[in-house]
């Protein structure tokens, strides 16, 4: 068994296409096992591009299914594993908040030829949970997204742990989450000044980190704005540690 603890970027932007930053997708390699976390359009292709192939994951977890920009990419990956290079066997397991199983029973009428594919389907609705994948431990709470179901995921492995935002306005639930986590890896939409509703600004951002005690903030989901912003600076204004902006296909290690 492997004892790598990295995370890749798929993509840091958002709903708006844009040349340097594709829909959100996340890679979570935790010695052998590889989680995505979210799907946007294209995040299947980025796969590649970073080194990955789409049979090496058998976990696919999303933050939220009501907007394209986190799942678009589910369909693409089901079909994808319909190929035979190599033939896929093993259950393809699909996490996600409450009405999960719903999308995915909509996603088959909308698209037939995925509703039958040459190897299982398993499908995961979770709230506030605690579940083992592997030797992983993974932890969710429900977060704070205008109407939609959001959940926030903690990735524990080996004493260490990387928190996923999703989407989320400010709430108690992410900052207990992240509670002394190493990474926390968390939506930053627009720059102070410019709050939107179910969003966080970089003031908000500081202040739950502080609040968590994390050591270590990247920033992604990055709407236009806050590539003409200076947003790490405005989140170190209300957090000491570390912080920095995720760009597509950056690795880190934990």
């Amino acid at each position: 068994m492997g004892t790598s603890f990295t995370l890749t970027f798929m993509g840091t932007g958002t709903g708006v296409p844009l040349k340097n930053r594709q829909a959100p997708g996340l890679v979570v390699q935790a010695g052998d096992t590889h989680l995505l976390l979210d799907s946007g359009s294209g995040t299947a292709y980025q796969l590649a591009r970073a080194g990955f192939h789409y049979y090496q994951f058998d976990h696919l977890l999303y933050s939220h299914f009501a907007h394209p920009d986190h799942i678009n990419d589910l369909a693409e990956l089901i079909f994808a594993n319909n190929y035979f290079d190599p033939l896929r066997k093993t259950t393809l397991s699909v996490y996600g908040p409450k009405g999960i199983k719903n999308f995915l029973k909509n996603l088959f009428v909308l698209y037939p030829v995925l509703g039958n594919p040459p190897y299982p389907i398993a499908v995961h609705e979770l709230e506030q949970d605690t579940i083992s994948v592997n030797d992983i431990t993974v932890e969710t709470k429900p977060l704070n997204h205008q109407q939609s179901a959001c959940l926030g995921y903690r990735i524990h492995y080996q004493g260490k742990s990387t928190i996923y935002s999703g989407d989320t306005d400010y709430c108690d639930a992410l900052a207990t989450l992240a509670q002394h986590g190493d990474v926390l890896i968390v939506e930053c939409s627009f720059p102070d000044g410019y709050k939107v509703d179910g969003h966080l600004t970089p003031a908000e951002i500081g202040q739950i980190a502080t609040q968590a005690q994390v050591k270590k903030v990247i920033l992604t989901h990055l709407y236009p704005s806050c590539d003409q912003v200076d947003v790490v600076s405005q989140v170190k204004e209300h957090f000491g540690g570390d912080v920095s902006r995720a760009e597509d296909l950056m690795q880190i290690s934990i």
